[in-house]
């Protein structure tokens, strides 16, 4: 708190003294008590309003870029999730094409049909994915083209992968060999 006398009635000279060569002049003192706050009040409430307002922009700038940020990285990480299990429905399906011409191969293309069926779905855990094979060709000792396909469902959307391949016939009438083994394999 900060009191001041304010002197009405006193003139000053050029040095700033008061002039006192007057006798009975009425002098009019007033004693003025005020806040050191409040001392400039206008000069005090702009640069207040300024701080204030500056505040209030840094706090919105940093809010928007914030904002940004995490926009970009739950996006990113959305599209990182929907690649892996792009890429995992991809491996699951290049390994049953893998299979269904490994069991083309292994039985022959001339004679497949009569072991195995040529459309249908695969075995389970894979029971969403079905397969269809196509021959062709295969004529005086030619090999078969033999065309392998995947078929699913992914979001309410059919999906396919094929692969095309040439199998050469089995030549002879030698029977399929037993593969299983002498003894059996201890794995750890």
């Amino acid at each position: 708190m900060v009191t001041c006398a304010l002197d009405f009635a006193g003139k000053r000279d050029q040095t700033g003294e008061r002039d006192r060569s007057r006798k009975g002049s009425q002098r009019s003192v007033f004693l003025v008590a005020f806040n050191r706050r409040s001392t400039s009040c206008a000069s005090n409430r702009a640069a207040r309003a300024g701080r204030a307002a500056f505040i209030l922009a840094d706090a919105l700038v940093a809010t928007v870029l914030l904002a940004g940020a995490l926009t970009a990285v739950l996006s990113l990480a959305s599209r990182a999730l929907s690649a892996q299990r792009q890429g995992e429905r991809l491996q699951i399906v290049a390994m049953l094409l893998d299979e269904q011409l490994n069991l083309v191969l292994m039985r022959g293309p001339d004679n497949y049909a009569s072991a195995y069926l040529a459309d249908g779905s695969c075995d389970a855990p894979f029971a969403d994915y079905r397969y269809r094979l196509s021959f062709s060709g295969g004529t005086g000792g030619d090999p078969y083209e033999v065309s392998a396909t995947i078929l699913w469902t992914e979001s309410g959307r059919p999906r396919s992968e094929s692969i095309t391949t040439l199998i050469a016939p089995r030549l002879g009438a030698e029977p399929d060999p037993e593969r299983k083994p002498t003894e059996t394999i201890l794995r750890d």
